[in-house]
């Protein structure tokens, strides 16, 4: 566990250690704050035209009508920001040679995948606590439902560690971080739209939805923990993470 640490560490460091960290954290903060302010704006001006044309006795619910759009709008920033992300983790080790050191320290390849992954989904965390600050003010001036945003907040973990996983494993396969970045955000796409293909190809429907990584979230939102969710998403995890470690083994064994 120590080494695992020590590496996830190393890893969150190196983040901010070039400007790759505070340019994905930056772009995330001003895409987040532009949507905050145009469903705000928005759920204010639903408000007073309800209250308008007499409906005082009737409000308008803040989390059907901004909280879960944000929400699932920070879903569609992730598409982006995730794979400046990840791309960086093996490919700028192989780039610079430092993947050889790593791979002949006395750590094995489960304690480099772990140690990656986890400081990898430690600047994630660093981006959805950005989100907190912002709904915070909502439960200052009003009264949200808790659960639903809680919820939200696990389908989030579970949907980055879905992107992370796959994002390291796509990294541990090319030298080059603009290529892995390329190839990552492809692989995202594909995901985000695999249910408009299956609705093209005859039978592929059924399918295409189970492995639609947004569809599975969309229940978090609304407060619903889905045991089908979870078992999709954890099983996601753990097979990119297996797929890393694979590719991380053929590189010792190259070495």
């Amino acid at each position: 566990m120590r080494n695992i640490l020590a590496i996830a560490e190393k890893e969150l460091k190196s983040y901010f250690a070039s400007p790759m960290g505070y340019i994905a954290i930056g772009f995330f903060s001003l895409l987040y704050g532009w949507f905050y302010v145009a469903l705000l704006r928005y759920f204010v001006a639903q408000s007073m035209q309800l209250n308008q044309f007499g409906g005082g006795g009737q409000s308008v619910n803040v989390n059907q009508m901004m909280i879960r759009p944000l929400l699932q709008n920070v879903t569609i920033l992730m598409l982006f920001v995730l794979p400046m992300v990840t791309m960086r983790t093996y490919s700028e080790e192989k780039r610079s040679g430092t993947i050889e050191l790593l791979l002949t320290s006395p750590v094995t390849d489960f304690e480099i995948v772990m140690g990656k992954f986890i400081g990898a989904m430690g600047l994630y965390a660093a981006m959805l606590a950005i989100t907190v600050f912002h709904l915070a003010v909502l439960f200052l001036a009003g009264r949200p439902e808790w659960k639903p945003i809680a919820t939200a907040y696990l389908g989030f973990f579970l949907f980055g560690g879905c992107f992370v996983s796959l994002g390291l494993f796509i990294s541990s396969l090319s030298k080059n971080q603009i290529v892995a970045g390329t190839v990552t955000f492809a692989v995202f796409l594909l995901l985000w739209i695999i249910t408009w293909i299956g609705g093209i190809v005859p039978g592929a429907e059924k399918l295409a939805t189970y492995l639609s990584i947004v569809d599975h979230f969309e229940d978090f939102t609304k407060g619903v923990i889905d045991t089908s969710h979870l078992v999709y998403y954890v099983s996601f995890i753990v097979f990119g993470l297996f797929l890393t470690a694979k590719s991380v083994e053929t590189e010792r064994w190259r070495g």
